[in-house]
Formats: structure tokens, C-alpha cells, sequence
């Protein structure tokens, strides 16, 4: 033998062919990883110092270790103070590069199986108490033990943004209790929940966590009732008044404002038919343009229910002034329900026009200046009397012994102004004597209606009748009318 083997292969050492491959001096470390297993598994598997060691894979073991060196001989040749731990699994960075190779390897034992894990060397210097695993280096940095880097947006499902990134560890994990910690709003700004729990847990489809106070809820595109008006500042608690979100509430004005509805249900539940929702009060219902019937002078600011008394939509109200103002009719429907034909919306006392020519009495003369009441002493009007003497009776010189029918002479104009054509008016022609007499020379009696006199001489003459009725009635057959006296005999 070229000399003792190490103690650790003495039990060996007689037994060449453990180590050597007869006839072969290129092919000992096949076994030398047979005895060396774990050896072995590092360089096929490409670990540990022996694995990360350039083509070890053809490099005979016994160029770095030599054997028959004696039973002392150091066939390791590890210089500690120059060993690149580099070369391992486990490379020296931050603060353990300052450290003593017996810190982390124990004496006695195999330098591969210094533990490889921080919490194995740190467990003693662990606050969370393992509450949060072994994987340590997730946290913290081999340069300083208290230097975090931990990413909280990517290495969990709750990424801290807005105000959250400015926030303590603590905050959120009670007693450093970093597992199953609630991802929920309200887990941790329950008090901050000034709903009160009404409107869910799910604050984060409203809040947003850079301002607690900032809403990002878009009503308007999240929903189908877009807030317009005077609903934008209108408050969530004004509509919501139970769960936010649970809560089905009805879109039409009238679910909302029933207690505004100063109609009580008569106009119906279209309020958007009227009002708009920047002003209540504000009608935009435009009565000209939606309606048969436009509102005009004392109709324009009537409130709907003057006229609308039962349900706006339902109700077909008339459109003739009687429809709303029989009531108001002083002529108690006698003169029919076209009111407009006299009056105007502008008053019933105010321009009121009407064509007294188109009646059976046409207004001439004086009359076109007499004021109506003068005739029409009741506001009935229709009926009224044609008749002269019915407003004249009293300025009838002739005490009705011409009849009523005044026309026949006057005119009127004036009653000064009259006249009578005697002879083409009658059957008596007015010549001779008969000529410049007085009316009531002959007409003396009063009469009702139209005059109906006998026209024969002893009609009139009885008492100048000489003869006494012996020569009869016809008196024209011998005298004249120029003088009794003048007689003209027949032949």
C-alpha cells in the first residue's frame, strides 16, 4: 500500500476493491458516491457544493481528495477562512456575511446539514410565534431582521391601495394574527359604518379607500333610475330608507313623493307627465300644446283643480265654457251653452261682444246706444219683448188709440221722426176735409194690436147726419169730402 488510509476508511482499508477498479485508474469515483450516496444524489442533482462544482461530472473525486495520507491526514482540505460559501446552496448575504461559521454549524456535524431555513437559525427571534409560518424570507431580508419587504399586493388577495398602503401592520392584524384575516370593509370600519349595517357589508361599491368620504357609486350607469336634478343632492338615507342593496324600490315619482302629492291621487301616478325633477313646484305641463283646450288670459293661472276635480287622466272634462261655469250662468241656460259667442276668457263683464243685428231685433238708430239693461231688465234676455210699447209705453202720446204697432209711423231715430202715408198705408185715402185732422180725431179708442176701424162715413158723422139714416149709410154717394154741404148727384 502506499501508506494508511484515514480513520474513516480504515474499516476499509483491506479492502481494495471498495475504492479501486481493477485495472482501471480512471474510474474511482463511481465508487467512491456509492459508499458517498448523498454525495452522489448532490452532483446528479446538481445541489449542494459538490453539484455547482464545474464539470464534476467528469472530474475524478481524487483530484481534491487524496488518500494513504495516514489516519490523521486532512483529505477534506476545507480552508474555513477561504471557503467561498458562494459555492452552496445557501450563499452568504446581509448580515451573515459577518457571521462565524459555528453560528450556524453545530459541532460534530456534517457541514450539509446546517439548517437552510431562517426560522430554523431565528426561531428564538420570531414575535409572530410561528402564527405566520417558516417562510420567513416572504418578510424580511438577510441585512436587517426588522426591514420588511414584504408585498402585500401581490402576495395576497387584499393589495393595499389608496390610504391602506399608509397603514400599520397592526391595524389590520390584531395581536399579529396575519392568517385568515377578513378582507371585508365593514371587519374593520364597522364603526366608521354610518349606516349603521343598513345598507350591507359590501361598502366597497360605493367607498373608495383613498377617502372614506368619497363615493364612487355612479347611479346615473349602475342603475336604472339616473339621478338628475334636484335628486343629486339628495341623500341615500332619502330614497334607501332600509338596505341599500335588498331594498326594490319602485322608480316612479309617486313611490317616493306620495306624501308631496298635493292632488291626492286625482291627476294619477304620471307625475313626470307635470312636474321635472330639478323644481316640484314647477309645472312643465304644457296645457297650449298637450291639450285640445289652451289656458288663456283668466284660464292661465287656475290651479289644475278648479277644473280637474276627479282623476286628471281618467275625467274627460267638456270644453265648453258651461262644462266648468253653468253654475255662473245668469241667464239660467236660456240663452244656450255657447257662452264664447258674447263673452271672452279674459272675464265674463270684460269686452263682452255680441251682434244684436243677427236677432229678430237689429239695434238702429237710438237704439245701438242704449245700454242693455235698459231693455233687458233680467239677465235672461231671451223672451224679451219686441214690442215698442214695451219699453215706450209710457211715451205714447196717442194712449194706444194707433195700437202697439209704433213702427208703422215711427222710426228710430227719433219719435218726432215719423211717417204715414195715409192713403197707400190704408184702404182710406185722407183728402178734402179729411186732409191736416188729427190722428185721434178718428182713432179714439185704444186698441190692442193693429188698428181695425169702419171706414164709412156714418162711423164717424152719425151725429151730423141731417137725414136721419133715411138715405142709408153711404153718404159718398151725394156729398164729399172736401164739405158736407157740397153734394154731387148721380145720374
Amino acid at each position: 500500500m502506499p501508506g494508511p488510509v484515514i480513520e474513516g476508511h480504515a474499516k476499509i482499508e483491506t479492502e481494495c476493491g471498495k475504492c479501486h477498479e481493477p485495472f482501471s485508474k480512471t474510474k474511482q469515483s463511481s465508487l467512491c458516491v456509492a459508499c458517498h450516496k448523498e454525495t452522489g444524489s448532490d452532483i446528479t442533482d446538481g445541489r449542494g457544493f459538490h453539484g455547482r462544482i464545474k464539470n464534476i461530472a467528469t472530474t475524478e473525486c481524487k483530484q481534491c481528495h487524496s488518500e494513504h495520507k495516514g489516519r490523521d491526514a486532512d483529505i477534506v482540505r476545507l480552508d474555513r477562512e477561504t471557503f467561498d460559501h458562494g459555492a452552496t446552496d445557501f450563499p452568504l448575504k446581509g448580515a451573515h456575511k459577518g457571521e462565524v461559521c459555528k453560528s450556524c454549524h453545530a459541532p460534530e456535524t456534517k457541514f450539509n446539514k446546517a439548517p437552510a431555513t431562517c426560522i430554523a437559525c431565528h426561531k428564538t427571534d420570531d414575535r409572530h410565534k410561528g402564527r405566520l409560518g417558516d417562510k420567513c424570507a416572504n418578510c424580511h431580508t438577510e441585512t436587517n431582521w426588522r426591514e420588511a419587504r414584504f408585498d402585500h399586493d401581490r402576495a395576497t388577495k387584499f393589495p393595499l391601495v389608496g390610504r391602506h398602503d399608509k397603514v400599520v401592520c397592526a391595524a389590520c392584524h390584531m395581536n399579529e394574527n396575519y392568517s385568515k384575516t377578513p378582507r371585508e370593509c365593514v371587519a374593520c370600519h364597522r364603526l366608521n359604518d354610518v349606516h349603521a349595517g343598513s345598507f350591507g357589508k359590501e361598502c366597497e361599491k360605493c367607498h373608495v379607500p383613498d377617502d372614506w368620504r368619497r363615493v364612487k357609486f355612479d347611479h346615473d350607469r349602475q342603475t336604472k333610475f339616473p339621478l338628475k336634478g334636484a335628486h343629486k343632492s339628495a341623500t341615500c338615507r332619502a330614497c334607501h330608507s332600509e338596505k341599500i342593496f335588498g331594498d326594490k324600490l319602485g322608480s316612479a315619482c309617486i313611490d317616493c313623493h306620495r306624501n308631496d302629492d298635493e292632488h291626492k291621487g286625482r291627476n294619477g301616478p304620471k307625475c313626470d307627465s307635470c312636474h321635472s325633477v330639478t323644481n316640484w313646484g314647477k309645472s312643465r305641463f304644457n296645457h297650449d300644446k298637450d291639450t285640445r283646450f289652451p289656458l288663456r288670459e283668466m284660464h292661465a293661472n287656475l290651479a289644475c283643480e278648479t277644473c280637474h276635480k276627479g282623476s286628471v287622466f281618467k275625467d274627460k272634462l267638456g270644453t265648453s265654457c258651461n262644462a266648468c261655469h253653468a253654475s255662473d250662468d245668469v241667464h239660467k241656460g236660456r240663452l244656450g251653452d255657447q257662452c264664447e259667442r258674447c263673452h271672452n276668457v279674459g272675464g265674463w263683464a270684460k269686452k263682452v261682444f255680441f251682434d244684436h243685428d243677427l236677432t229678430r231685433f237689429p239695434l238702429i238708430g237710438l237704439h245701438a246706444v242704449v245700454p242693455c239693461e235698459e231693455c233687458h231688465l233680467a239677465a235672461t234676455y231671451k223672451g224679451t219683448s219686441l214690442e215698442c210699447t214695451t219699453c215706450h209705453e209710457k211715451s205714447d202720446t196717442h194712449k194706444r188709440r194707433l195700437g202697439t204697432q209704433c213702427g208703422s209711423c215711427h222710426n228710430p231715430n227719433g219719435w218726432a221722426l215719423w211717417r204715414f202715408d195715409h192713403t197707400t198705408q190704408t184702404k182710406f185715402t185722407l183728402d178734402g176735409g179729411h186732409k191736416g185732422l188729427l190722428c185721434d180725431a178718428c182713432h179714439r179708442k185704444p186698441v190692442r194690436k193693429e188698428i181695425s176701424m169702419n171706414s164709412s162715413c156714418n162711423s164717424c158723422h152719425s151725429g151730423d147726419d141731417i137725414h136721419n139714416r133715411r138715405f142709408g149709410q153711404r153718404c159718398e154717394r151725394c156729398h164729399v169730402t172736401s164739405s158736407f154741404k157740397e153734394i154731387r148727384l148721380n145720374q
